[in-house]
């Protein structure tokens, strides 16, 4: 009974290439283009060095007095409000890839000398330096059993 479909290994590719239009496709449609975009609200790299870490968010198109930055509990949270600069919305639009509203992302980051914390905004992009406690506290504490 098992001759009568051949077993090759090269046949448990061909599904892959049977599936892999509608998948491709499929993942590619406009709604999930705007659930990645709500996803991915601003770009943001975190770099870590021995004193400090550096946090720089891409924000085009928003204005320094609408960007909130506060450290609490730990985290790290940007928010910023991009306003449409679109004054007629009923404009034909072919497509529209701009997003415009409220924005923020939250980042857990602890070991942060709070009292020192610096941030700049220019050219869009907004600069976080955030120092780190004295390496002392950092590290713990060695604690001896009795």
């Amino acid at each position: 009974m098992f001759d009568m479909i051949p077993f090759r290994r090269n046949n448990l590719n061909k599904k892959d290439e049977f599936f892999s239009p509608f998948f491709n496709n499929f993942f590619n449609d406009e709604f999930f283009s705007l659930m990645n975009n709500l996803r991915d609200n601003f770009k943001v790299d975190l770099k870590e060095t021995a004193e400090d870490y550096l946090v720089e968010a891409d924000l085009p198109g928003v204005k320094k007095e609408d960007i909130t930055v506060e450290l609490a509990n730990n985290y790290l949270t940007i928010s910023a409000k991009r306003d449409s600069s679109i004054e007629n919305k009923k404009e034909n639009f072919v497509r529209q890839e701009r997003h415009y509203g409220e924005f923020n992302r939250s980042f857990y980051i602890n070991n942060v000398d709070e009292n020192s914390i610096d941030a700049s905004f220019k050219d869009g992009v907004l600069k976080i330096n955030l120092p780190k406690l004295d390496k002392e506290n950092s590290n713990g504490k060695r604690i001896d059993i009795h």
